[in-house]
């Protein structure tokens, strides 16, 4: 067995093969088996290393067990004792220990499985044992090899912890990381168990168009393309909503989409361009009853991810059993800034406030969007146990119903959990002169220089013409629940391949 799986770090991956002799060593040992016929199409196996631990648990040090299995996987580190070498395979559901022992191989067999390198892809069959020192292990008496690695892995001590890094080579972050392994698992419990929650509920699943015409449903700068064959440009979605609703008017009344939504903004700790949303509609519901949805839902992901409903997130405890706080966002902004206002205070006072609290508001903004900016600066990052923050202003939610009872806000809530935004819902706008009267307000914005507001959909008020029933809608960021409920704080820890900056070039 080659040194090298103990070296510090491995060489340079941007360098070629034939630059570095730790490669050129793996490469010709790669050329000689294509010479010798080439590596195997396929491999039986008949245990992954989880199948084992379950199914031998409690065995005894020294014990044999007399089974014959045969197993698959990454050969990844070794030690070498004289006439035995201690391997470790790893495969997707785990790992398990290869005692190899030269008067078991013989001593040509022992002599080739030295020569493997750490990150080989093996097979191999042999005793399912308990060593001396309590190790579940296969005893094995033959072995394939099923890949070469032409490159060495990261070390098992050093692993790969530039985060840069981590996400530009997710695969060897995988490898390395046991840690990363959990969260791309967990992440994929969190949407199967969304699945579950709302398919139980009578909700269809559905997919919608990712290219459109014109990006609508959010207020978001899209991505723009074009269709060569139709000659026509084209966007990236920003949101499923418009399509969703269009359905529940045509008689699906429960309705969901978990899918990638673009939008054409920065990137920070919360924000990658291309991310994952849940949305889903339900005829006959409002606000209210989508409140009780999210607690549940929320509560059953963190069971499913961290096995309770308390969770530990950046050191401090959360409870996400319902229910949940509720309070509107005009009455956490007053008590922020300490003074009265409402939505019926002049503009030019709103103004004067906001920039007492660093906020430069832009000339278009009304008394809805002043008070919004407030919260946001003041409000949000306080706000640590989950929170429903209710009633926001209708001059920023140009798809929400105006409230029952009470002017200038409509029927919408945000989940607010440990600073941060998690979910989106209100009773939806179903008044289709309503709905071209805040499209009218949102494109003359668009006018005046918001890049982000909503464009007039004139298929979508015809839809809404032939009438869509009291609805309640509901988008989750699929993607910061993960973060929640994997204690992750920055977005890329849980998207496989989260959008990057290009490598820079080497200069020659």
């Amino acid at each position: 067995m080659t040194d090298e799986s103990q070296s510090d770090r491995a060489p340079d991956d941007s360098a070629s093969l034939e630059s570095n002799s730790l490669t050129r060593e793996r490469l010709a040992k790669y050329r000689k088996v294509m010479e010798d016929g080439g590596f195997p199409y396929s491999f039986s196996r008949t245990d992954t290393t989880a199948d084992l631990k379950d199914r031998f648990p409690d065995l005894e040090p020294g014990a044999s067990t007399g089974e014959i299995v045969t197993v698959a996987g990454r050969l990844m580190n070794t030690r070498e004792m004289g006439k035995l070498i201690f391997a470790v395979v790893l495969d997707g559901w785990g790992s398990i220990q290869l005692f190899v022992d030269k008067r078991t191989l013989g001593g040509d067999t022992f002599d080739a499985f030295r020569d493997l390198d750490g990150g080989d892809w093996i097979g191999a069959t042999g005793e399912v044992i308990v060593t001396e020192r309590g190790e579940l292990s296969v005893k094995i008496f033959e072995f394939t090899l099923l890949q070469k690695s032409l490159r060495p892995l990261p070390d098992k001590w050093h692993g790969l912890k530039d985060v840069e890094q981590r996400s530009r080579r997710r695969y060897l972050d995988l490898l390395a990381n046991e840690d990363s392994r959990r969260v791309a698992l967990t992440r994929a419990k969190i949407v199967s168990e969304l699945r579950t929650q709302f398919e139980s509920r009578g909700y269809i699943e559905v997919e919608t168009p990712v290219l459109v015409g014109e990006a609508t449903g959010a207020t978001a700068r899209p991505f723009k393309t074009r269709h060569n064959a139709l000659d026509m440009e084209m966007q990236l979605r920003i949101a499923t909503e418009l399509f969703l609703k269009r359905l529940v008017i045509g008689g699906i009344e429960r309705v969901f989409e978990i899918g990638r939504i673009f939008r054409n903004e920065g990137i920070d700790s919360t924000h990658n361009p291309e991310f994952t949303m849940l949305e889903s509609y339900e005829a006959f519901a409002d606000f209210q009853d989508v409140m009780v949805l999210v607690e549940e839902v929320v509560a059953a992901c963190a069971i499913v991810a961290t096995g309770g409903s308390e969770i530990t997130y950046d050191g401090r405890q959360i409870d996400l059993a319902g229910p949940y706080r509720r309070a509107t966002m005009l009455e956490l902004t007053q008590e922020a800034v300490g003074e009265d206002m409402s939505y019926d205070t002049p503009v030019a006072d709103l103004r004067v406030l906001a920039r007492r609290h660093g906020i430069d508001p832009e000339n278009h903004w009304g008394s809805g969007k002043l008070i919004e900016a407030l919260f946001d600066r003041l409000v949000e990052e306080t706000l640590w146990e989950p929170t429903f923050v209710t009633e926001h202003p209708i001059e920023t939610s140009p798809l929400a119903r105006a409230h029952r009872e009470k002017p200038h806000v409509t029927e919408r809530f945000e989940l607010i959990i440990a600073g941060d935004e998690y979910a989106n819902a209100f009773s939806e706008l179903n008044d289709p002169f309503d709905q071209r009267a805040r499209f009218e307000a949102q494109a003359a914005a668009k006018a005046a220089g918001d890049e982000e507001a909503h464009p007039i959909d004139e298929d979508y008020i015809r839809a809404l013409e032939y009438g869509l029933p009291p609805t309640g809608g509901l988008g989750i960021g699929v993607d910061r629940l993960v973060m929640l409920l994997t204690d992750k704080h920055h977005i890329r820890e849980v998207i496989l391949f989260p959008t990057m900056r290009p490598e820079p070039k080497e200069e020659s």
